[in-house]
């Protein structure tokens, strides 16, 4: 299983916007994609990436960390460049 932990780019956050970009971008992979909060109230816990919703609700803000794990290693590489972005600036 490959995993990258990243720094969350995004001015506010993975807020509506970007958690619906990275959700999209993660839906094109047939691979179960997934993100956890480091250092979060419940830091075990894994969100689905292809689930916009469960990206906000996981309240990463500017700064976090975040990381990406999946069986395929391109699709950790893409999420995690996403989430390193400041989406709403694009």
């Amino acid at each position: 299983m490959a995993s990258k932990t990243v720094t969350v780019g995004s001015a506010v956050g993975l807020h509506a916007r970007p958690a619906s970009i990275i959700a999209d971008a993660a839906g094109e992979y047939d691979d179960d994609i997934y993100l956890s909060l480091v250092g979060g109230d419940e830091d075990d816990d894994e969100t689905d990436a292809a689930s916009s919703l469960m990206i906000m609700a996981l309240g990463a803000e500017k700064g976090d960390q975040v990381t990406v794990t999946s069986d395929n290693a391109e699709a950790v590489e893409k999420i995690a460049g996403l989430i390193e972005k400041d989406l709403d600036a694009e």
